[in-house]
Parts: structure tokens; sequence; C-alpha cells
């Protein structure tokens, strides 16, 4: 067994955040929050389930408006954007000037309702979720920790898995957007089978 780091490895100072001296993967969703008589769309790429069960959670900041709606009203959406919706996306992260104006992009995003909680989805998605909030964790330096409890989702029909479909066809079909922090993104269509030991469980 090795006793040092490997001469080809960086230490990185952590000192500071490492986060930005290399790519890592994560998935990009697209928050929806009631903010006053207007509706919220905001991007997170720091979130997914919490567990096997039904949590949601993702990272935000008292100095997003995206925290306190949710503080303030205790539900959310989740919006699974497409590869093809990168530039609908990044609009919804448009900053305001007036903050008791809506975001001006979001009257001409296409949207819906959720139907148990009061806020919307960016349309055209392939996975949809509908949280009320569990907990806030607060105090991870400037970040919290937004946890949801998912009361009710959708899929579309195009990306929901069966014993009838191929996962690998499935997912060559309706290709999953990853972002690859920071500030890429990519589009996954290949995927392979993991190959877990014969007597692997969860």
């Amino acid at each position: 067994m090795e006793d040092s780091v490997p001469p080809d490895l960086v230490t990185l100072d952590t000192a500071r955040p490492i986060w930005d001296q290399f790519f890592s993967v994560a998935p990009l969703v697209v928050i929806g929050t009631k903010e006053g008589e207007h509706y919220n769309l905001a991007p997170k790429h720091m979130a997914g389930p919490l567990g096997w069960d039904n949590y949601f959670v993702f990272v935000c900041t008292p100095r997003h408006e995206t925290y306190h709606n949710i503080r303030k009203t205790g539900e959310f959406t989740v919006t699974y954007p497409r590869p093809t919706q990168v530039v609908v996306t990044s609009l919804t992260a448009e900053p305001r000037e007036d903050l008791e104006e809506p975001k001006p992009t979001l009257a001409v995003l296409p949207t819906f309702r959720a139907s148990e909680v009061d806020s919307l989805f960016l349309q055209d998605g392939y996975l949809f979720l509908e949280c009320r909030l569990d907990k806030i964790l607060d105090g991870f330096s400037l970040n919290s920790i937004v946890v949801g409890r998912v009361v009710a989702s959708h899929v579309h029909a195009d990306a929901l898995r069966s014993a009838e479909r191929d996962d690998q066809e499935l997912i060559y079909r309706s290709p999953l957007l990853a972002y690859l922090s920071p500030g890429r993104y990519a589009t996954i269509k290949e995927s392979y089978s993991f190959p877990f030991p014969a007597d692997f469980k969860r």
C-alpha cells in the first residue's frame, strides 16, 4: 500500500474553495417558487434525491430570493430540463434590479402550473417534482441546505422506465442534461450497465 500522495496528484489549497479547479458532473434543475404576487424560477446544480425515499435536496443561500420564498411559502417545484433547453434554463438565472418585479424573461418562458403546490414548472422538461418544505439547514458558510418532501411527481412518457423498454435505448432517444461545474454542460446519450457485485444490495 502506498504511504504517501502519488507524485502525479496536485494537492489543492483548502484555505479557499477548491471546486473551480477541476470539473465535476452534476444535474441541472430549475427551482420554482412563489414570490409575493409573482412566481420565480432559478437554476441550481447542487441538487438531487436525498436517500431512497421521496425527499429532494438542494443547496441555496440566504442571498437568493429562492431561499426566502421557500421559507415564506413552505413549498417549491423542481423541473429537470432537457439538453435542448439549455438557453431557456440559462434565462431563469437573469438578475433583477427591482426585487418587487418579476424577472422580465419569465413572461416569455413556457411554463405550466403545479397541481399540489402554488408554483410553476418550466415546460418541456422530462421530470417534474412538487415539494413541501421539510427543513432548511443553515450555517454552511454562506450556504444552506433545503430539503423538500416530494408530494407529487410527473415524468414525461418518453423518459419513463419500464420492463418493456431497454434502458440504453431510452436514454439514447431521450438524452439527459448534465452540468459540468464550473460553467459547462453535456448531453448524455450513451450509457452502460454498472457492474455491481453479484450479491450487491442497496
